[in-house]
């Protein structure tokens, strides 16, 4: 911290002051109120975490922070032990779980009408047939809307099915099937429930996609299975190999998931780490990735990134949040960013970081949101943070709530308001476009698609606008055209008429 130094000046040497004794005490207090303020200096609220978006040219612009820290939350400060190695985190309207897997026990905190935290009970066993049965390093949990309750109880190789007071309905176990191999373990992970009671899980070691039970826990397939990303290096290397050196060689296999969570419409977000395939997709019921990248870029972390402090490479999201503006975010486990997304692809904006602050990470885990709130998992730091939506923020999802309800001329007053607090967000010259476009205003879409160099935009805009312009002008045309093709015979016509009559 900055020491600021106070230096005070004496009267000249030689010369008499004569001081009204009113004028010397109001000096007095106003000398003290100075010093008062040197010495404590201003007091500013310094933003939680550094808060950036790209440009058209894909550099990092900064920009005001969307979120910031709301709250830090430990299993001491919460009246437990410490969370050890947590994994998994699910959050249904008050209630927050956290799969304390360490500990091998499932903390259920709740938030109470002062809006503080309390821990409303910990499980670390079940009763099954009348004996306990402990859990063994859970790494996720499921509540349905009707309260029931699956864990993926990992190390016992189990689904436990629980009702809302926790007591034991049935388990799904290792699926007697041709498709999974005879000898491997049965290791779920990540799990959720959609609104039919179908259940979709990913298990270690399972690379074919999602596993899909019906809701009786009958196993029914896979669906959703990531796209092979082949080399053609190595392609073409394989094609010439011995079959010893082939053998040696990695398979052309797909990666599997790492996690999922599900949005409001039932639709499945699912994310890989792999940095190979698609690292975040959006799968309809039939397994097809219907997740729209309208973006500059494809949603998938830093566009632009170097080789520092031991973290390399490209983005590699752990898992994603589904918010109820169809805006997504991604938590990347490389740098320890959150990434959020609205419903077209576009990058709002990224926050967060490696380090041992408040709003930053050492080894990211699970992602959540509760309305607007996003909560973020550490398993290493063993700490739960959440995020609430600053001023800005809260603009940026006011216009593209305005929009996505039909209200265009109000969302481009949000986007204004947006260019107020940030004159060099791309997005909000974007939205205005946008809104604009969707008015009929094509002129105005065009010059606010054309001030951030949005190509796609600028030409959809610019031909609505032609075919504006060509049918309120059409008529002109016409009348042009037929004054240029019938003129000038009849003007010939009439100067040969006119010639006739003179010389008659």
């Amino acid at each position: 911290m900055m020491r600021k130094t106070l230096t005070v000046r004496g009267r000249c040497p030689g010369r008499t002051a004569h001081t009204n004794p009113l004028l010397a005490g109001a000096a007095g207090l106003l000398r003290f109120a100075g010093i008062a303020l040197l010495l404590c200096g201003p007091v500013f609220a310094e933003p939680s975490n550094y808060t950036y978006n790209y440009d058209f040219w894909n550099e990092p612009a900064a920009s005001p922070d969307a979120y910031r820290v709301g709250a830090y939350l430990l299993g001491s400060s919460l009246g437990t032990d410490n969370f050890r190695d947590p994994q998994g985190l699910f959050i249904r309207d008050d209630r927050i779980y956290v799969c304390d897997s360490g500990n091998n026990r499932i903390v259920l905190i709740g938030v109470n009408a002062g809006g503080e935290y309390e821990i409303r009970a910990v499980i670390s066993s079940v009763l099954i047939d009348g004996e306990e049965s402990p859990l063994d390093y859970p790494m996720d949990l499921f509540e349905t809307r009707d309260g029931e309750i699956y864990i993926t109880d990992t190390n016992n190789q189990r689904i436990l099915r629980l009702d809302r007071d926790w007591n034991y309905l049935s388990s799904i176990v290792k699926p007697d099937d041709q498709s999974i191999d005879a000898a491997s373990e049965f290791l779920p992970t990540k799990i959720i429930v959609d609104f039919a009671g179908r259940i979709f899980l990913q298990a270690r070691n399972v690379n074919k996609g999602l596993m899909e039970f019906d809701s009786q826990g009958a196993f029914t397939g896979y669906m959703g299975a990531n796209r092979v990303q082949v080399n053609i290096v190595d392609y073409a290397w394989k094609f010439v190999s011995t079959q010893a050196q082939r053998a040696r060689m990695d398979l052309f296999i797909p990666t599997e998931y790492n996690n999922l969570c599900l949005d409001r419409d039932g639709f499945i977000y699912v994310t890989n780490s792999s940095g190979q395939a698609d690292p975040v997709r959006r799968l309809n019921a039939m397994g097809q990735d219907i997740l729209i990248r309208n973006g500059y870029e494809d949603p998938e972390g830093d566009l632009a990134y170097g080789n520092a402090g031991g973290i390399a490479g490209r983005s590699k999201f752990i898992d994603a949040a589904a918010l109820e503006n169809d805006s997504y975010a991604c938590f990347d486990r490389v740098r320890g960013r959150i990434f959020m997304y609205d419903f077209q692809g576009n990058l709002l904006y990224a926050f967060g970081g490696i380090g041992n602050r408040q709003g930053y990470f050492l080894q990211p885990a699970a992602l959540e949101k509760m309305g607007y709130s996003l909560f973020a998992l550490d398993s290493r730091t063993c700490a739960l943070t959440r995020f609430d939506l600053t001023g800005y923020g809260a603009a940026i999802n006011a216009a593209l709530d305005e929009y996505q309800a039909g209200r265009y001329e109000s969302s481009a007053e949000k986007w204004e308001q947006v260019l107020k607090m940030n004159g060099n967000y791309d997005l909000a010259y974007i939205g205005i476009g946008r809104a604009a476009l969707r008015q009929g205003d094509y002129r105005k879409a065009m010059k606010y698609y054309r001030l951030k160099r949005y190509r796609e935009g600028y030409g959809k805009a610019f031909q609505l606008y032609r075919k504006q312009w060509m049918e309120e002008n059409l008529w002109k045309i016409l009348l042009i055209l037929g004054v240029l093709i019938i003129g000038p015979p009849l003007v010939k016509g009439v100067l040969k008429i006119r010639k006739e009559v003179m010389e008659a």
